[in-house]
């Protein structure tokens, strides 16, 4: 009975075991779909980012240039507008003097109509009636000479006067096609810097909206980047982390990727330095084994499907030397594996765990993780 008591019992917690394993491995199954969906919404919004600030680069040279054609057309234009306001000088000058001679000549008529009235009335006496009553042949002759003279004159000024109000309205005319030559040219200059300015504006609102659209991609991506981070925050906290202000080249990582910038320089699996799939990537190789160039299809939580693809073994159970993987967050995260502990925990060395580019230590728990083993 009691052999009988304790197979059962031994059997209801096998079968709690595989139903808890059951559940977990299911949970996980999601976290790595929640992880995917997650990578899809990073790629998709880093690539609008990267579309939105090629375009906005555009743009802003369009503006530029477009903004140097709208100096340019001001500036012709100004030049214009002083030439039309010289030539419009000459022309308020000559419809000035055009008046002036047309008051002469009307004076000159009045003059000439006022002379011929007294030579009219002078001509109502015949030649023999005026030579006798003049006291003499001189006086006579004088007389006449003098009403030839007025006549000449009279007519020769009206000539001169009627001769310059020619000139001078031939004068008007030339000055007015000039005039409207160089309003035309002023209005075309003004129609085309309206134009170039209207494309201005259109182009600097089109930059404004790319700009705004980066802002708020880029607000999405820092929103992620808080995710990554909450989602490492158990790799790094109670680790151990390099000293000194700079980066520590620890893990034996070449000083030539680790001394540079983060994400500054490309290592030779195609991955940026500091970042901790290009520290597992050099742990793997400088142990002797084949680690596949993953350039562009690198980040952490893409590692354990690139293995299955290269008929990597990947399963959740770790070995000292495999690449830990954690699938949550922004990009996920991997590790190295230095030892496995008697209880079930896992001692590993990593990069950018605390996304700062440096090299740390930690003991963890191997839940929810893949192990690669290469």
């Amino acid at each position: 009975m009691k052999k009988s008591t304790t197979n059962h019992f031994s059997k209801t917690i096998t079968r709690v075991l595989i139903l808890s394993v059951a559940v977990w491995l299911g949970f996980f199954q999601v976290g790595n779909v929640f992880a995917d969906s997650y990578q899809s919404q990073i790629d998709r919004l880093q690539n609008e980012v990267d579309g939105f600030q090629a375009e906005a680069g555009r743009l802003s040279q369009q503006a530029d240039t477009l903004q140097n054609a709208v100096n340019v057309l001001n500036a012709q234009k100004s030049a214009i507008q002083a030439e039309l306001d010289v030539t419009q000088a000459r022309h308020d000058k000559l419809v000035a003097d055009i008046d002036a001679n047309q008051k002469r000549l009307e004076k000159q008529k009045r003059v000439y109509s006022e002379r011929v009235a007294d030579l009219s009335a002078n001509t109502r006496i015949s030649p023999i009636e005026l030579l006798a009553s003049s006291q003499s042949i001189g006086d006579f002759v004088r007389a006449d000479a003098y009403q030839s003279s007025v006549q000449d004159q009279i007519e020769t000024a009206i000539k001169e006067v009627k001769s310059l109000k020619l000139k001078l309205s031939k004068q008007k005319k030339q000055v007015e096609d000039v005039l409207a030559d160089q309003t035309q040219q002023r209005n075309v200059l003004a129609e085309k810097e309206a134009e170039q300015a209207s494309l201005l504006a259109t182009t600097q609102g089109q930059e404004a909206a790319y700009q705004s659209l980066i802002s708020e991609k880029n607000s999405e991506l820092s929103s992620l980047r808080a995710a990554q981070a909450a989602a490492n925050s158990r790799f790094v906290s109670g680790g151990n982390y390099s000293a000194g202000n700079g980066p520590a080249c620890g893990g034996g990582y070449p000083g030539i990727w680790c001394n540079a910038p983060m994400d500054s320089l490309v290592d030779d699996w195609g991955m940026y330095n500091r970042q901790c799939v290009s520290y597992t990537a050099f742990r793997v190789a400088a142990s002797g084994r084949h680690m596949p160039y993953w350039g562009g299809i690198g980040n952490a939580n893409q590692w354990d499907d690139n293995a299955r693809r290269f008929g990597i073994p990947v399963d959740t159970i770790p070995r000292a030397g495999d690449v830990a993987i954690s699938n949550a967050g922004y990009y996920g995260h991997s590790m190295y594996v230095e030892s496995v502990n008697p209880n079930g925990t896992i001692n590993i060395s990593q990069y950018n765990a605390s996304w700062t580019g440096t090299y740390s230590t930690n003991t963890i728990s191997p839940a929810g993780l893949y192990f690669i083993h290469f």
